[in-house]
């Protein structure tokens, strides 16, 4: 084991400086590279100025090597400074973490080593507020009850507490502290463990045995202590490291830092191949012509160039190819190699100033935004769709208990205690009352059906605590928390687990002892969890919570219609419920119970499987006591958050495990869902639990699309987006409905269901999924996965639970449109180039037909009449600039007007000046000359006017349509209460595409 834990170590820091190394050197080479398949376009950007530096050196070319190399220098050092930053940051907080100090158990003493150097089989040491620096099996505690809190917030976003627990049969609950954890070095276990895998809870478990026993002991996901997780309110644990390295369930679960690309940068590489075509037809074309007018002998070799020898025995061929590498350098700049240089600049700057963005910093946490990697900066301007969970990110998950109901008498605030429950706060409220003893067993179920655990206050790290108590609630759920609190409020108090007892306090301030036999925990499939208790009497009581769709089928039937009506009215108005059941259990059905768990407990090979049968077997049966309703609070201004998103043109799509009334009211109480939305419903109630389910749920799909795609109007013009539409449409829709949707049958009317699913989902400007489980959850978002390019979901973490956190999909927008959007641009930016070029060479050229443009009578020179194009050429781009610019700041002004400053200043510093590195300097004193004729400044003036002349009519005329368009619309006002607005950069693209 030894060995294995050495060599696992040493791979694993092998790899991770391998990894930075290779990063670094791509970065250097060919950083855009990245993938095959935009290879050619990355490479011809890159290449082009290597192969016209080559060919300068071999070919006779009109520039020099070092124009074509210099820009090839450039690019490869800003990108390898850019790269290279982000690297060395990732690589310094790397290192934070594997240069961290650990203390581990070595020959019965404390050695204190980094803790990239543990191997497996090193009992470590972890103090509070420390983060477990690999995966332990968890052995001694310093608590007595032989449990331990962490949080996974690192892991699963979770940031509420979980109870770890000690496997007791090898372990001490005396507290831990390094003697008595090194006896444990003489013990002969041996520990089994299967071969790593990334799923963080849902796994084989390992296995451990000593000499003294001769079957093995299966150990559970609460006996994993993982890494990256928090240890919290424990003073110290000890745990024996089982996987390190890259085999730990984070490394696993880390895909590295994949080279995400956006669309800007995608759409230059196809477009540069474009460019590339181009070039190759204008060499092409120059070759051919030149051949053609040297037909003409006269031409071919006039009396001033007359051809060498060796020009003259030159192959013919061979001249004409070397003429075509030639027009292949002359023509080089329009490989807009700058281009380039602009876009990865802006990016990197760009990303500085969202960190120094001040409405982004968060007073509470002392953070403001992070920015991991600045390759997608301009993708947070293009995002279409929002997934968002609702526990925790739309709401705070702070739960409040609000009321009852006991066998369908409802209980809210405090009834006095001549009434059944003892008032403690609050108005008194008497809708009627159940019995004294069924009121009773209600309260006991909540003090015992539950994870929670007590912890002294002084010892609470950022908890939630009692002013008037002591002690303090800490469970994985807050739900659970709320209801030991209400119980609390209303007489029988949970005063905590000792040596297997739970002890509650009743409404007569008498102590109750309750032994705790089993818990059957919960999980998203079963949604409920039970407990097992012996009382002091020898009675054995099962208490069982959950979700009502997952109660109502196991309880007696005659009991459910009076607290249903309950449990809808307080789904309604948005509130979480859970319903309350028990059973007791005869000593014959126990011991049953008792040995199917513990078998299914240490199965070594399907332990999920058996220990949910044994659960479904057991939660069987039961009685129905009641249900109770807990608020959970939206999060501050997250309703101005859901307005905001959409008048970005953003839909939200909400997914959540919660019942669909609780889910919907919640929606509208956010705004997500307005009063004129018009909601679309596939839920069981509506599809049916028929057998027919899936031909009602092929009617209704059939309907919505014909509602929402095949009865609307197209646009003309210009494409427009479906949220301008006057009508707004929500759609709804449940788990069940939505395996029928992604698993139908495999009949030939439900294999398009997917597909109409989706068209109607781009219609809807927010989407509610609820009563979902997890792995729904993970299948929603890849539906979108067709509609998306290469580069995949884009994961922007603004906060874990406490503050906003959204998945993001960075292109997810129709692939035709798309396609159109971007090459429209392409095409009319590419003959507004060749118009304003056609302006600028001709226009010059026409000018120069007057063969006294100075006062004097001497005639401009061809460097001057280069010196006039690229005069009108930067005036006219930098003020095309100005035109397209919508939002004005200091920096805006600061670099357009002071590029046409820098240039009117390096033009007369450069000619101004006798250089005297330079051999031939030809444009000495040509501007400040330049600009010394009447004729030449008139002829800048026009020539800019003539080229932005279709921009500016442009301008005028759409401004005039959208006056006419907005005082049409004042007098029908929309249906819609929120504004029509399409996100920046497409809004960019539809505006261009209207000249087309």
């Amino acid at each position: 084991m030894y060995f294995l834990g050495k060599l696992g170590w040493c791979v694993s820091l092998l790899a991770s400086h391998c990894q930075w190394f290779k990063r670094t050197g791509a970065a250097l080479l060919f950083s855009s590279a990245r993938d095959l398949g935009f290879g050619c376009a990355c490479s011809s950007l890159r290449l082009s100025p290597v192969c016209s530096s080559c060919l300068q050196v071999i070919v006779d070319t009109p520039t020099s090597p070092v124009t074509s190399g210099l820009p090839l220098f450039f690019v490869i050092t800003v990108t390898a400074i850019k790269q290279g930053y982000e690297d060395w940051l990732r690589h310094r907080a790397d290192n934070e973490v594997n240069k961290s100090n650990v203390f581990v158990i070595e020959n019965a003493k404390q050695v204190q080593k980094e803790s990239e150097k543990i191997k497996v089989g090193d009992i470590v040491e972890v103090k509070a507020d420390e983060t477990f620096p690999c995966d332990l099996i968890f052995l001694a505690s310093s608590s007595t009850d032989g449990t331990c809190y962490v949080t996974t917030a690192s892991l699963d976003g979770e940031s509420n507490f979980k109870v770890m627990e000690m496997d007791g049969q090898h372990v001490t609950k005396a507290g831990a502290c390094a003697e008595c954890v090194c006896v444990m070095i003489n013990w002969r276990m041996l520990l089994q463990h299967p071969s790593p895998r990334p799923q963080l809870y849902l796994t084989s478990p390992p296995s451990v045995c000593s000499s003294s026993e001769s079957a093995a002991k299966s150990l559970g996901p609460e006996n994993l202590l993982l890494k990256g997780a928090t240890l919290k309110n424990t003073k110290k644990i000890y745990g024996v490291a089982v996987y390190t390295g890259m085999e730990t369930k984070m490394a696993l679960n880390y895909q590295g830092k994949s080279q995400k690309r956006s669309a800007v940068e995608k759409s230059i590489n196809a477009f540069l191949i474009v460019y590339l075509c181009i070039l190759l037809s204008k060499a092409t074309v120059c070759t051919t012509l030149k051949y053609v007018w040297q037909s003409n002998p006269f031409n071919d070799e006039p009396w001033y160039n007359e051809k060498t020898k060796k020009e003259r025995e030159t192959f013919k061929v061979l001249r004409m190819f070397t003429d075509f590498l030639s027009f292949m350098v002359l023509f080089n700049f329009i490989i807009p190699v700058s281009m380039y240089v602009t876009v990865e600049m802006q990016k990197f700057l760009g990303s500085f100033f969202i960190s120094w963005d001040k409405e982004m910093y968060d007073e509470e946490i002392k953070e403001g935004a992070l920015v991991n990697t600045s390759d997608l900066n301009e993708e947070l301007g293009q995002v279409e769709f929002v997934f968002t969970d609702k526990t925790g990110t739309l709401t705070e998950n702070s739960m409040e208990f609000i009321e009852c109901c006991i066998d369908g008498h409802k209980y809210k605030d405090c009834i006095s205690e001549v009434d059944g429950f003892s008032q403690t706060d609050g108005p008194l409220k008497y809708y009627g009352k159940a019995e004294k003893s069924r009121e009773e067993l209600f309260l006991r179920a909540l003090c015992l059906c539950h994870t929670v655990r007590i912890k002294q206050a002084d010892q609470v790290d950022g908890l939630i605590g009692h002013p008037e108590c002591k002690n303090t609630y800490i469970s994985s759920s807050p739900d659970e928390i709320a209801l030991v609190k209400g119980a609390e409020k209303y007489g029988f108090t949970f005063l905590g687990l000792e040596n297997d007892f739970m002890k509650i306090r009743n409404q007569k301030n008498e102590t109750e002892m309750y032994q705790l036999l089993h818990t059957l925990n919960f999980d998203p499939v079963r949604r409920r969890m039970s407990v097992i208790v012996r009382t002091t009497t020898g009675t054995l009581l099962l208490f069982c919570k959950g979700a009502d769709s997952s109660i109502f089928p196991r309880v007696q039937q005659e009991e459910i219609q009076q607290t249903k009506v309950h449990v809808d009215r307080n789904a309604m108005d948005g509130y979480r419920t859970l319903c309350v059941a028990f059973k007791e259990l005869t000593q014959k059905e126990y011991d049953r119970i008792d040995r199917q768990l513990n078998e299914a407990k240490m199965a070594l090979q399907d332990r999920e499987e058996k220990m949910a049968k044994v659960f479904e077997d057991t939660e069987a049966d039961m009685h129905l006591i009641g249900a109770t309703a807990v608020e959970d609070r939206l999060q501050e201004q997250s309703a101005e958050t859901i307005e905001a998103l959409h008048a970005a043109g953003m839909k939200v799509w909400v997914l959540t495990g919660d019942k669909m009334e609780t889910a919907k009211s919640t929606c509208y109480a956010c705004r997500l869902f307005q009063t004129s939305t018009e909601l679309l419903e596939l839920t069981a109630r509506v599809v049916g639990e028929s057998e027919r389910k899936e031909d009602r749920l092929h009617e209704l799909l059939m309907d919505y699309h014909k509602r929402l795609i095949q009865d609307v109007p197209k646009p003309r013009g210009s494409l427009k987006r479906s949220w301008t539409l006057s009508q707004e449409y929500g759609l709804i829709i449940d788990g069940s409905t939505l395996s029928l949707i992604l698993n139908p049958s495999q009949d030939s009317s439900s294999s398009h269901y997917k597909s109409i699913f989706l068209q109607i989902c781009l219609k809807c400007t927010a989407v509610l999924c609820c009563r979902m489980a997890p792995l729904q959850k993970a299948q929603v978002f890849p539906l979108y996965s067709p509609l998306t390019e290469a580069s995949g979901p884009c994961a922007l973490t603004c906060g874990l639970s406490d503050h906003w956190g959204m998945w993001i999909e960075g292109k997810q927008i129709n692939f035709s449109d798309n396609a159109m959007l971007q090459w429209r641009p392409f095409l009319y930016w590419t003959f507004l180039g060749a118009f304003e070029g056609l302006v600028f060479f001709f226009g010059v050229y026409f000018l120069f037909h007057n063969s006294s443009l100075e006062d004097n009578g001497k005639v401009f020179g061809n460097w001057t009449f280069g010196t006039i194009v690229f005069t009108v050429l930067v005036f006219t781009v930098t003020l095309k600039l100005a035109l397209d610019t919508r939002f004005w700041t200091w920096m805006n002004h600061f670099v357009i007007w002071g590029s046409l400053a820098f240039y009117v200043f390096f033009s007369f510093f450069w000619g101004g000046v006798i250089w005297p590195f330079l051999k031939q300097q030809r444009m000495y004193f040509v501007f400040a000359h330049m600009l010394t004729s009447v004729s030449t400044w008139l002829a800048i003036i026009l020539l800019i006017f003539i080229s932005l002349f279709p921009e500016i009519l442009l301008i005028v005329l759409k401004s005039i349509k959208e006056r006419s368009h907005q005082s049409s619309r004042k007098a029908p006002k929309s249906v819609s209460s929120r504004p029509s607005v399409t996100p920046l950069l497409l809004r960019t693209f539809s505006d261009e595409s209207n000249v087309l």
